[in-house]
Parts: structure tokens; C-alpha cells; sequence
């Protein structure tokens, strides 16, 4: 079987495409008889080697020779400027949605919406959450995005830290909510929390600024930005792991990573964090301090429930190892050779 695999963003960029889609590729180019060439925008070539074929910033030209080439098609997110010619080529084409066409309560452009249209075109189309399959394509199949299994898993450290946040500090992610709930709980709790804030961004300032009003500072570490290994190390000496997007996140692959860690994931019920947690986190309503609150005391008063999120976390991760995830979407992609 050859692969032609389309991803609008490659290494040596970061993200979670790129890294969806570089697994994807190394996981189908060890199986037997299946070749895989990538296509993508991204110019730079980085240090990394790989053992397939990686063509960037393609021609019109090179990509009618690919499309000729390959027996399917499959598109990590939507790649619609680059895979256009396989309108009138028609090879089998998958596209797997990683992330809004137009996020819930946006206004659809005319664009966005012809974008949706377009998907009725694909033989599958794969979803990474519930709430993106209801809000971009109804007739999608849910897959759930994997996580990096090598790195992010539990060490035998001592879990010396409360509560740990990861992400890019911007108001969308909600870190200052993090900041605001420490401080209600030292109101109510005469027990002193500790937290970590990893990630850099706009916001940081702020929330320095934010920390110091409520005499936070002595009882908040502000690490900026980490690599994957040093991320793995950290939330291996927390216990929860704070996810309070106001945004709607596509799934939240970090509740996956906290998770993995023994962090207990505390998250906003946004998009596809619900899912992401399955039944081994909590959910909070999304923009609400008191839902906050008011969820994180329930959980650190009930040592009971906290046990049992533990142990339903076994079974939730094992389905989004990166060799699960990548045989569901094989699967996917030799049905649609048979329609």
C-alpha cells in the first residue's frame, strides 16, 4: 500500500499536528508492504532523518505525480490547497480533523462553510472528539489523539507538589484561573497548596503581577518553557493537573500527559477535554472560578475518588498509545481501499 500522507505543517515545526502526523508516519512505514511519502508546506528540513520521504513546499506538479503514485490519501486536518488535484485524480481520500473549521460560537465565514461542504467528498472522514464531530462533520468517526508514551510516563518520584499547569500563557488558556483558585483555597483551607506554572507567553507578566497581589508568590513557581523530558520529570512530582481552557480545545492531549505522569486531570468542559479525560479526570464548567472551585474541593476532600480516577487512568491511556491510535487510523484507511 502507498501512502501519501498530507500535513500542511511538518517537523521541524511544533505542534500537535506536526507531532500527529510524524507519528502517523513512522508507525505506518513499519508495516510490511506500505510506503509512505509526506507532503508539506513546511520548508525547513531540520536535523532529523527519516525513513520515508518527505517532499516540502511541493509544486502543482509534484503533487499530480504523488497523487499518481499513491493508492490512498489520507490528510492530517484538512489540506485542501495542497491536495486539490485529487479532485479530478480520485484516489480513495481519508482527512482526519484535528482541530475547528470554525470553532463553536464563531461566525462561519463563506469560506469556512464551502470547507465543510467539501468534506462530503472524502470516503472517511475521522474526528479527534465528540464535539468536533458534532460541530464540523456528523458522519465523522471518533478518533482519539494519541500521546507520547515514551516520555510522559510514571516514575517512582515522590510527589512533592500540588497543582501543575502546562500550556502557552495566553487568556484563552485560562492560567490566571489557576492562579485565582490557589487563592480561594488558601481562603478556605488553612492548609497551604503549592503550584507550578510551565509555558511562556503574553500573559506572563500578568500573571506574575497576578501572583504577587494575593501573596502567592512564595507558593507558585513560574518555570517558563520546558522541553517534552524536563515537562515529564515535572508533572511526575505533582498530583493534579490543571487544564482551564476557555477556549474549546480540540481534545487537550496534555490531560493525556498529566495523566500519564499520575497527575489527576482537573479540566474546563471545552470541546473535546471531556474526552480527553474519559473517566479518569474531573470537569469543571468552562469559565467559571466558583465551578472551579467548587469541583477541586470535592476532589481533594475525597481521597476515595481520587483512588478510583487513578486506576480508571490504566485503562483510558492504553487507548491512546501512539500504536493504537495509529492502527485505528490504518484501519480506517484500508476500509476505504475496499468502498
Amino acid at each position: 500500500m502507498k501512502i501519501l500522507l498530507f500535513s500542511h505543517s511538518f517537523y521541524p515545526n511544533i505542534g500537535g499536528i506536526e507531532s500527529i502526523s510524524l507519528m502517523l508516519a513512522n508507525n505506518f512505514d513499519k508495516r510490511k508492504d506500505v510506503s509512505v511519502i509526506v507532503v508539506t508546506r513546511t520548508k525547513e528540513k531540520g536535523s532529523k532523518l527519516f525513513p520515508f520521504q518527505v517532499v516540502r513546499n511541493p509544486s502543482l506538479n509534484d503533487i499530480t505525480t504523488l497523487l499518481k503514485w499513491c493508492d490512498v490519501v489520507y490528510e492530517n486536518n484538512p489540506c485542501f490547497g495542497m491536495s486539490w488535484p485529487n479532485l479530478l485524480i480520485r484516489k480513495p481520500k481519508i482527512v482526519g480533523l484535528q482541530t475547528w473549521i470554525a470553532a463553536p460560537n464563531e461566525k462561519e465565514t463563506f469560506q469556512q462553510r464551502i470547507k465543510k461542504r467539501i468534506l462530503s467528498d472524502y470516503n472517511v472522514v475521522t474526528a479527534c472528539s465528540n464535539k468536533i464531530k458534532t460541530f464540523t462533520f456528523n458522519k465523522a468517526i471518533v478518533i482519539g489523539n494519541p500521546y507520547d508514551s515514551n516520555n510522559f510516563q510514571q516514575n517512582t518520584v515522590i510527589k512533592k507538589y500540588d497543582f501543575v499547569f502546562v500550556g502557552r500563557l495566553v487568556s484563552d488558556k485560562g492560567a490566571d484561573m489557576c492562579i485565582e483558585l490557589l487563592n480561594e483555597l488558601h481562603k478556605l483551607n488553612e492548609k497551604k497548596y503549592s503550584m507550578t506554572i510551565i509555558g511562556d507567553g503574553l500573559e506572563m507578566k500578568k500573571l506574575k503581577e497576578l501572583a504577587k497581589t494575593y501573596n502567592l508568590t512564595n507558593e507558585i513557581r513560574f518555570l517558563g518553557f520546558l522541553p517534552a523530558e524536563a515537562i515529564a520529570k515535572e508533572l511526575n512530582e505533582h498530583r493534579y493537573l490543571l487544564v482551564p481552557s476557555r477556549w474549546e480545545e480540540p481534545f487537550g492531549i496534555v490531560a493525556l500527559e498529566g495523566m500519564a505522569c499520575g497527575c489527576i486531570p482537573i479540566v474546563s468542559d471545552g470541546g473535546g477535554l471531556p474526552d480527553a479525560v474519559g473517566k479518569a479526570g474531573v470537569v469543571f464548567e468552562r469559565n467559571s472560578l466558583s465551578s472551579l472551585v467548587d469541583t477541586t474541593i470535592q476532589l481533594l476532600d475525597n481521597e476515595e475518588k481520587q483512588e478510583n480516577l487513578r486506576e480508571f487512568a490504566v485503562a483510558h491511556l492504553s487507548l491512546h498509545t501512539e500504536k493504537i491510535v495509529s492502527e485505528r487510523n490504518f484501519d480506517v484507511i484500508s476500509n476505504a481501499l475496499k468502498l
